[in-house]
């Protein structure tokens, strides 16, 4: 016999994939979910700790929990991080920084991110990985107002984006990205452990707070031969996806 406490994760992670509880909206509080569905408020605990787990909400000491995603194949028109896609498909995903230092904003940094040209913007070289293999360099450029919280997170992070939410309450809300190939160099085929002039599949995304507020910038870089991209069209929906190549 299904626990209530896994009736009550599912029916919340329903109504979250019917976006009755959009990405960066908060939950009801424990209180007022332990009513609704007649239970103890360690019942509903329980319910949420195990979406907490999934990636679909985030948690943070005194304050209601926020939705960071939902249950449907990772789209770039909802956007997602790369851990919880990874998560998603049962997947580990791990990271390491490689460099990470401070340069002026260059003129594609100031408009991108909105700011004056000569602010200083932090660069992040990442590594990130399925299951300890490495399939996606991240070249990402924070704006000036968030990079203190990133330089703060451990080099071998598994979800920046977790752990910005965790310790700020930043919630990324939507993402521009444009796709298209290009060849490995010299630094990308080492540390992806690919050949150079290898294909790789290149995503530039600008990610905004739900004000439209820029965070980040980033050229992305998957190994094409781990993951790879599909569009599922409809009359009303056009959505591209991301899933591990086959």
């Amino acid at each position: 016999m299904t626990a209530r406490h896994e009736e009550i994760a599912d029916e919340l992670r329903r109504a979250i994939d019917r976006e009755q509880y959009t990405v960066g909206s908060r939950l009801p509080s424990e209180s007022e979910l332990a009513t609704r569905y007649g239970v103890s408020r360690g019942t509903v605990r329980q319910a949420v700790a195990a979406l907490t787990t999934e990636g679909l909400i985030g948690s943070r000491q005194g304050a209601r929990r926020v939705v960071l995603a939902s249950r449907r194949s990772q789209s770039f028109a909802e956007l997602r991080s790369f851990a919880q896609w990874a998560r998603a498909m049962g997947r580990e995903a791990t990271g390491h920084v490689v460099a990470q230092e401070h340069r002026p904003a260059g003129p594609e940094d100031a408009v991108r991110l909105q700011l004056p040209v000569g602010t200083p913007v932090l660069h992040v070289l990442r590594v990130r990985g399925l299951d300890g293999e490495p399939v996606l360099l991240e070249r990402t450029v924070y704006a000036d107002w968030i990079a203190p919280a990133v330089e703060a997170i451990e080099t071998d992070c598994p979800s920046v984006t977790q752990r910005l939410y965790d310790d700020t309450g930043l919630v990324f809300a939507y993402g521009e990205h444009v796709i298209d190939a290009v060849s490995a160099g010299a630094q990308d085929a080492e540390l992806l452990g690919i050949r150079r002039t290898s294909p790789l599949l290149r995503v530039r995304r600008v990610t905004t707070t739900r004000e439209g507020r820029p965070v980040e910038w980033s050229d992305d870089r998957y190994r094409s031969d781990a993951v790879s991209f599909s569009v599922h069209n409809s009359i009303g929906n056009n959505a591209l996806a991301r899933k591990t190549a086959e």
